[in-house]
């Protein structure tokens, strides 16, 4: 999971739960997402990579500057 991208499907910031979607197994699944550095704040759409990963579920990303 650590270093796969996907794309934010609900805002992450301070004090949210975002959502994002990663290709894995095959196919694409939804994570629950936090931002790695606590204030930022990264809208839907976005493009993030995966930095920590905390089963089954949760994921920390990063913006992905492509």
């Amino acid at each position: 999971m650590v270093g796969k991208q996907g794309r934010v499907t609900g805002k992450i910031g301070p004090g949210l739960v975002g959502e994002v979607m990663v290709a894995v197994r095959g196919g694409v699944e939804a994570f629950y997402a936090h931002p790695t550095v606590p204030d930022e704040e990264i809208a839907a759409g976005s493009i993030v990579v995966v930095v920590e990963y905390f089963p089954p579920r949760t994921v920390y990303v990063a913006r992905a500057f492509v």
